[in-house]
């Protein structure tokens, strides 16, 4: 089989393991604070602790996570393997309904999902290379959206007729799906030198990746990794808080019109997904990101205006522009600031753990101030955190692809060619 037939198949596989992924990667997601308010009977604020908990599970995992991604060159069998543990954390919910059990549970599915973001962007990259990495990212966050929104759908019609708790099975059906499009994917079309991120302009050498310290001494990484903690920190509980308002509206209904939320917003992700892969090169990553942030404060003031659940759903739209952007820019940001240290994958884990922390306290944050000052209180408080870190990205992150471009070094040396621009 000819190179390009390798590609061509591997490029289809990674459509159907993005499409079916989508479901997995994130677990129960919004749907647990929904299952947990109307099955369980369980007031906001624990809702929140439970889930921050979990969330904190995955931080211990994520910087490991990108460290094995970029060591192993069995990718594949590591995304199969975290895929089956997501589905069976994620069943055994129901079964063991109490605390306990749903904290552990839901941090074991948070540690291992941790895996699927560096894994599905590494192999991306050392399949295509690094001149068609945004298009490929941009192709691939839209299939991953593409996928929520038929998994949203789906999950809100069966919700509709069986009650919330069918959303653990669906689960499991995009659990066998995803581990068959992972499994498709050619081995042999994977170079995994290039997929953490040492240069294919290169020619190959026997001499060591960047060390880790690359991680604390590259300045524009840590303003990255910043940026990304306060995003997640204001973006993380909003759509959680939606269900919640919605759920208390109508508890039958509170599930689908949870769906309806998602699949609005996925729906308006894919052609933002794309938007990135296609003009990112040419308009400058650093925008683009900004955009992300910047539409947060925007969201979160347009929640307080009304109850009224078609306002919720139409305001939840804006959350496809930003979520759509920052999904795509994210991995082609690091790729550019990690270009030729050969700690892509690792780098990414890092500012994904930073994000985390931001997601950990997000919803812990949002649950204490509904329960102290109301809804409308928490959704201003979680804008203003966005508006905090659109000030740092426009004071203290440089254009990242303009930066790796000219700071790129030969591979084999040990500085990373981020250092250049770490002055900036």
């Amino acid at each position: 089989m000819s190179d390009s037939d390798d590609k061509g198949r591997a490029g289809r596989a990674l459509d159907a393991a993005n499409f079916f992924l989508a479901d997995v990667r994130d677990g129960l997601g919004p749907y647990l604070a929904v299952y947990l308010l109307t099955e369980q009977h369980w007031n906001e604020a624990r809702i929140g602790l439970v889930m921050s908990i979990a969330t904190i599970a995955g931080i211990v995992a994520q910087t490991p996570a990108g460290a094995l991604v970029d060591a192993t060159r069995a990718k594949r069998t590591v995304m199969a393997i975290a895929a089956i543990m997501v589905t069976l954390a994620s069943l055994a919910l129901p079964l063991f309904p109490s605390f306990g059990p749903v904290a552990i549970s839901q941090g074991i599915a948070q540690a291992a999902a941790v895996v699927f973001p560096p894994a599905i962007a590494a192999i991306s990259l050392g399949i295509f290379g690094r001149a068609a990495f945004t298009r490929r990212i941009g192709r691939n966050e839209t299939f991953n959206h593409a996928g929520n929104a038929v998994a949203a759908g789906l999950a809100g019609l069966s919700a509709y007729w069986f009650g919330p708790t069918v959303v653990f099975y669906l689960l499991g059906a995009m659990a066998i799906a995803s581990l068959v499009s992972i499994l498709a994917i050619p081995e042999g079309a994977i170079d995994h030198d290039l997929a953490r991120g040492l240069d294919d302009a290169e020619p190959q050498t026997e001499q060591p990746p960047s060390g880790l310290t690359v991680l604390l001494t590259c300045r524009p990484l840590l303003v990255f990794a910043i940026c990304a903690l306060l995003f997640h920190l204001s973006n993380a509980a909003m759509l959680p808080l939606v269900g919640q308002k919605l759920a208390l509206q109508d508890k039958n209904t509170g599930t689908s019109l949870m769906s309806a939320c998602i699949v609005a917003a996925q729906l308006v992700m894919v052609p933002f997904a794309m938007l990135v892969g296609a003009k990112a090169d040419h308009w400058g990553h650093k925008r683009f990101f900004l955009a992300a942030l910047l539409i947060l404060p925007l969201r979160a003031a347009l929640y307080t205006l009304s109850d009224n659940p078609f306002w919720l759903v139409g305001v939840q739209l804006l959350d496809g522009v930003g979520a759509g952007i920052f999904g795509a820019i994210f991995p082609v940001i690091i790729a550019d600031l990690m270009r030729n240290t050969g700690r892509f994958n690792v780098a990414q884990g890092a500012v994904i753990t930073a994000q985390s922390i931001g997601a950990a306290l997000s919803t812990t944050l949002a649950g204490f101030v509904v329960v102290g000052a109301g809804y409308s209180a928490a959704f201003l408080t979680l804008g203003a955190v966005a508006a905090i870190g659109a000030i740092v990205c426009v004071l203290a992150l440089p254009e990242t692809r303009q930066a790796a471009d000219s700071g790129a070094r030969p591979r084999g040396k040990t500085g990373p060619s981020a250092s250049a621009i770490a002055a900036e």
